[in-house]
């Protein structure tokens, strides 16, 4: 098959390389469409750890099922399919519990690292476990499928907090994840509001549907926030960019007594302000991934409740994938999610 490796840093080739093996318990996807996420265009520089090549990048995709397992039931050839991103058992006591993203066996799609190598779907064909699998409607193309993970992840972090109708929700990145926690967000009723440094991305915000988008490098996001609760601050701040700095600015906008949800982690180490979270009794929690939310967001796209369209920046043949990975790490151009198809 053709796929795009990711030989050594800032270095991905577009060759051959051998089809995936298919166990009793896996479906042979023919991929259709993968979007580019974040974190392959930040493991493309080699600096983070879990892109360790070689390795087939990629996780959010969708396709047609090739050819299925002796195990495999639900699921033939020809079907429509999209995939999580996690690997789970489907074993483990987090697993019966739902807790997919908290599997003691996980891997992820299209990561290295010293414990685990799982090619991902840049690539002509990928292999899952039938678990992790689900059907597709008719209405959806294959390229907004392309969205239901990163969707997922947004609506898990909308989940982990205590929002409700009436809550104020601030999101710090108008990035792809932070506009599906925008929207997320509204869903549950709250009054969103974006910020960022981008004013591209803060248009996509409105478009999405946010009550306000600020951009924090021309106004003072703490007295804007002051001025639109009625000087107590969000109720819920998710922050979703990764870095102390913005991590604190989400604290600053937060509520004596407010959550704090903590789903960007580009940067390992950050300081926090311990008597704030005491004093103020803060609560900080953090949302990695999805527990099977990706289910649930077929029906929200299909159904028109979660926009997909306005993130989709481009979409190329796989051939041109390193170029499309060098234009989203250089970030001169006005792109958010570029969708690659074999």
């Amino acid at each position: 098959m053709k796929a795009l490796v990711h030989t050594k840093p800032y270095v991905l080739e577009y060759r051959d390389h051998p089809d995936p093996q298919v166990g009793e318990d896996d479906v042979l996807v023919r991929v259709k469409a993968c979007g580019i996420c974040g974190s392959d265009v930040a493991g493309f520089t080699g600096k983070t750890g879990r892109r360790i090549p070689p390795i087939i990048m990629g996780h959010e995709a969708a396709g047609v099922v090739e050819r299925t397992g002796r195990n495999v039931t639900g699921f033939a050839v020809g079907d429509r399919i999209c995939f999580d991103s996690t690997v789970y058992c489907n074993q483990c006591p987090a697993c019966r519990q739902g807790l997919y993203n908290r599997c003691v066996k996980r891997q992820v799609l299209g990561v290295s690292v010293p414990e685990f190598r799982r090619h991902g779907a840049f690539a002509e064909f990928v292999a899952v476990p039938h678990w992790i699998c689900a059907k597709l409607p008719e209405n959806m193309s294959f390229v907004q499928a392309a969205l239901l993970e990163p969707a997922s992840i947004g609506v898990h972090a909308a989940n982990r907090s205590p929002m409700s109708k009436g809550s104020t929700a601030v999101v710090i990145g108008a990035g792809t994840i932070g506009l599906f926690i925008l929207q997320a967000a509204k869903l549950r009723g709250a009054r969103t509001i974006a910020c960022d440094i981008n004013d591209f991305r803060l248009d996509l915000a409105g478009r999405v549907g946010a009550d306000a988008c600020l951009n924090a490098g021309k106004v003072d996001l703490q007295q804007e926030i002051q001025k639109r609760t009625d000087g107590r601050g969000a109720d819920v701040a998710f922050e979703a960019v990764g870095y102390g700095e913005t991590f604190r600015q989400a604290v600053s906008l937060t509520k004596t007594g407010g959550h704090v949800v903590a789903v960007g982690n580009v940067q390992k180490d950050i300081e926090i302000d311990l008597q704030e979270l005491v004093s103020r009794e803060l609560t900080f929690t953090g949302s990695y991934a999805s527990s099977g939310e990706f289910r649930a967001c077929i029906g929200l796209i299909a159904e028109g409740k979660i926009d997909v369209q306005p993130l989709i920046s481009e979409v190329l043949p796989l051939k041109e994938g390193p170029a499309a990975f060098q234009r989203l790490l250089d970030g001169k151009e006005n792109l958010l999610k570029i969708v690659l198809e074999p």
